[in-house]
């Protein structure tokens, strides 16, 4: 990796997203962040290495030239509550636009690609949404990214409740559960949102090439400061 290399980041806006850019910009060895989003990131102050772009997601023309340099990408983007929209507009957010970023950053040199999944995905699953991460993995892995870590937590608990009746519910019982989630079953158990980024972020700068599937354990593994 080259010295201070710089960053593209796409879903800085997000739960996770957010979390994940705030300890990016706190790395020492990390050089200019650039954020691109339908919306800036509200930091007061804005760091000097901190550089935002507004775009429009879907059409790759929108940023293309904006990535120019950068080393590294993160993509944390995706719906938060899937069940509240189409799943023809699920997947042209979550499979369509980070694809189609992750291509324009291959193609404009970028050595690593970091993204957000989630446990289960599986290209052949019933389940739409675990289908739709999985067919995403996948043709993530034919790019051909000298790095590609993918990320799959499963509960992700934020401090508050952002979807209602049902995530509360989750909120307050998956923490419970960690005591019956032993051995295989550990990566099911629910990740904190901050630590979730933290990982995301603090795993930039760990030396390493090709493919990474990482799971609860390893996130926790990766919460030095």
């Amino acid at each position: 990796m080259n010295d201070k290399p710089n960053v593209v980041f796409i879903g800085a806006t997000g739960a996770v997203g957010g979390h994940a850019l705030n300890r990016v910009l706190s790395l020492g060895p990390i050089g200019k962040v650039l954020t691109l989003g339908r919306r800036v990131v509200d930091l007061n102050p804005a760091p000097n290495k901190l550089e935002q772009k507004i775009i429009d997601i879907h059409d790759p023309a929108s940023y293309a030239d904006f990535i120019n340099g950068q080393e590294i990408a993160i993509c944390t983007l995706g719906v938060g509550e899937p069940s509240k929209i189409s799943k023809e507009d699920f997947i042209k957010i979550d499979k369509t636009a980070v694809l189609n970023f992750a291509q324009v950053c291959k193609e404009k040199g970028v050595k690593q690609f970091h993204l957000l999944s989630s446990i289960g995905a599986n290209s052949k699953s019933y389940n739409y949404y675990l289908r739709t991460k999985g067919e995403l993995n996948e043709a993530l892995e034919q790019l051909s990214f000298e790095r590609l870590s993918i990320y799959l937590p499963s509960m992700i608990l934020t401090p508050t409740n952002r979807y209602g009746f049902t995530q509360a519910v989750t909120l307050a019982v998956w923490p419970k559960l960690d005591v019956v989630l032993q051995g295989k079953a550990r990566k099911y158990r629910g990740i904190k949102v901050d630590m979730l980024g933290k990982a995301i972020a603090n795993n930039t700068l760990v030396e390493k090439n090709g493919l990474e599937y990482l799971q609860y354990d390893d996130f926790m593994a990766l919460q030095n400061d």
